[in-house]
């Protein structure tokens, strides 16, 4: 699993650098995000949802939240 570390990143950047890592990534492939961005709460399940990628965890923690996906397409959104 790759890990994104996105903390101190505010919106856009933390979708940005997500976006760019699943790019390059294969269907299947799995990613964890961190990020401390409150706005991701809302959209990184929007990226998933209009990508077809799967959002399968969020988890607080103490200063920062992590996201857990897997990469639905060929990460070219096909």
């Amino acid at each position: 699993m790759t890990q994104l570390d996105a903390r101190g990143l505010v919106c856009p950047e933390p979708i940005m650098l997500l976006h760019q890592a699943m790019h390059r990534a294969q269907k299947g492939d799995e990613f964890s995000v961190l990020t401390t961005d409150p706005a991701a709460l809302r959209d990184v399940p929007q990226f998933c949802r209009f990508l077809g990628h799967t959002l399968l965890a969020t988890e607080s923690r103490d200063q920062y939240v992590e996201f857990h996906l897997r990469v639905g397409t060929d990460g070219n959104g096909h």
